[in-house]
């Protein structure tokens, strides 16, 4: 089955393309494309990711699953010897406060494929943090012998990405916007079955609106409940604004591998 290129969502540097993927357009940069501003303490769990890799640097996001983890994209740790991680910003670079640690505390999936973005998570184990009103952890859901596929669902995207695939500067301010869950076997007659499969979950980008570059290991919540469905993934090679499905991490499948890893369930 023929699948269509995609573009996966971390912001790089101009200077490298660190993820060495021939699908991946080196040009990143980011924001959510006709999303909302959010307020403070609106998204108390996301997280902004700041990488470093010799020569290169790229943001992406993530969202606190415990006081000492965080759960990102595996494309986001792919060769980065280091993250800043910064804890309850709205505005980008005015976190509450930040943590930097080394890639000895990244747990990247070990089938993770490059190529194809499939198993695209990883763990980041950071020193305790303190919750409050503005840092605090999203609910995963319960393990459990099966799950709704979550199709017509109401959803929130948020992140740092891309306002347009025009844009060329970073978002300031953390945006969001809400989307609905479409089947696997409607995203996969855009992307293929090899790139969808059962572990991943789409959502429809309708009116130019979809997570973009920049937005990479953010949050996909349940609008009804918030808790943590997805994680941000990719969108079409055509761009942010080309109304292709965007996809991301289906976290029900992987609550085994996280609670081995790290020993956070729910």
């Amino acid at each position: 089955m023929k699948v269509f290129l995609i573009l996966a969502l971390a912001l790089a540097s101009a200077s490298a393309n660190p993820l060495d993927n021939p699908l991946v357009n080196p040009n990143i940069q980011g924001r959510i494309t006709n999303g909302q501003t959010a307020t403070e303490g609106q998204f108390p769990h996301q997280v902004g990711l700041s990488f470093s890799a010799s020569g290169s640097s790229w943001w992406c996001g993530g969202s606190i699953i415990d006081s000492q983890w965080v759960l990102t994209a595996a494309h986001c740790t792919s060769g980065a010897s280091s993250v800043t991680i910064y804890y309850g910003a709205t505005v980008r670079t005015k976190a509450q406060f930040t943590q930097t640690v080394t890639s000895s505390n990244f747990i990247q999936h070990a089938s993770y494929n490059s190529v194809i973005l499939s198993n695209d998570i990883s763990l980041i184990k950071t020193p305790s943090v303190t919750f409050s009103s503005l840092v605090s952890k999203v609910q995963l859901p319960s393990i459990a012998s099966s799950y709704s596929t979550y199709v017509g669902s109401q959803v929130i995207a948020s992140g740092w990405g891309r306002l347009s695939d025009s844009a060329t500067s970073v978002a300031t301010n953390l945006q969001y916007a809400y989307f609905e869950v479409i089947s696997v076997a409607t995203c996969q007659s855009t992307y293929g079955s090899l790139s969808v499969t059962s572990k991943v979950i789409c959502i429809a980008t309708p009116n130019k609106t979809s997570t973009c570059q920049g937005d990479s290991g953010g949050p996909l919540i349940l609008a009804s409940n918030g808790l943590l469905l997805g994680v941000t993934s990719f969108v079409h090679r055509d761009g942010c604004e080309s109304g292709a499905p965007a996809g991301f991490t289906r976290v029900t499948s992987y609550l085994d591998w996280i609670k081995d890893n790290s020993g956070v369930s729910y």
